[in-house]
């Protein structure tokens, strides 16, 4: 048994307006599709919900029993719909939102209050795993990725891109002399990536032109933990602007062979899976750090 909403409502639009005739003008709908509405209704429950007199109609007593229901089916429905659209004017429920340790420390946690202040009936879950996750395995709403993209399956908003440098202490660069060129790092304790190796491809040429690829001394797959252990003098790193803005500004970690690095940048997107109704709550974070970021550059 299939019942149709559009059967119901044939079923209390003619009690409610007294006629077949009064309820289509009520329903938008021609008398004859009501009257077969109506008469499916029947068909599918086996019964008769309405006497037909030359005069009236009249509920049975399944009718009446019937009808409670049905009033009370579409008063649901009605709640359900003022509910979504409720959502759509003031987002609400539990946002999943993961990103690599760095962009959740740096970037995302210092907008989370502004964002709270503004929707504060959004539930949020942060989460952060270096690599790529599959989204739907972790229940993940949206996702924040730096560099490219390779899944064609999730739609993808840029959110900005974030240019990458080679930075040491000045504590290191006391200790250890200050590279003059990309030839002499080779002679220098190195800070890179277990993962992916391209994160080892520096912006630099060597004498020959060819592209830095460094070995790393140390290796980590944490952005962070390099930014730490370049903070703590361990060696030179190249990471991305959007992790050491604050650690230029205040001179904590300086930039090297300013006037040869390359002007390379690592692209950044929120990413979720395609569908034909965005939730809300995920349009609202992801305009919420796309509009914060607009005025925050990470390039100083």
């Amino acid at each position: 048994m299939k019942t149709t909403l559009d059967e119901l409502q044939a079923l209390v639009a003619v009690v409610d307006a007294g006629s077949i005739t009064a309820a289509a003008e009520l329903l938008g709908l021609t008398v004859s599709a009501t009257s077969r509405a109506l008469a499916r209704l029947e068909d599918k429950l086996q019964t008769t919900l309405l006497r037909r007199t030359t005069r009236r109609l009249e509920l049975t007593e399944e009718g009446a029993a019937f009808l409670l229901r049905a009033r009370a089916i579409l008063a649901s429905v009605d709640e359900a719909e003022e509910l979504m659209e409720a959502r759509r004017t003031r987002p609400a429920g539990r946002l999943r939102v993961d990103a690599a340790t760095p962009f959740m420390l740096h970037v995302l946690v210092p907008l989370i209050a502004g964002f709270r202040e503004r929707y504060p009936e959004v539930e949020l879950e942060l989460t952060s795993n270096e690599g790529f996750i599959d989204l739907l395995e972790k229940r993940t709403d949206v996702a924040f990725r730096i560099g490219a993209l390779k899944d064609s399956t999730l739609h993808a908003r840029p959110v900005g891109s974030s240019r990458v440098r080679v930075l040491a202490s000045p504590d290191y660069l006391r200790r250890h002399g200050t590279p003059r060129d990309p030839g002499q790092l080779a002679q220098h304790a190195l800070l890179g990536f277990t993962q992916p190796e391209t994160l080892n491809d520096w912006p630099l040429r060597d004498a020959s032109g060819a592209s830095v690829h460094i070995q790393p001394s140390i290796a980590s797959s944490s952005g962070e933990t390099l930014r730490q252990m370049a903070l703590e003098g361990l060696g030179i790193v190249c990471l991305s602007d959007f992790m050491t803005a604050a650690d230029r500004r205040s001179g904590a970690l300086v930039p090297l062979f300013a006037a040869a690095t390359l002007d390379v940048r690592q692209a950044i997107h929120a990413v979720y899976y395609r569908n034909t109704a965005l939730a809300p709550r995920i349009t609202c974070f992801v305009d919420h750090i796309v509009q914060a970021l607009s005025t925050r550059p990470f390039s100083p």
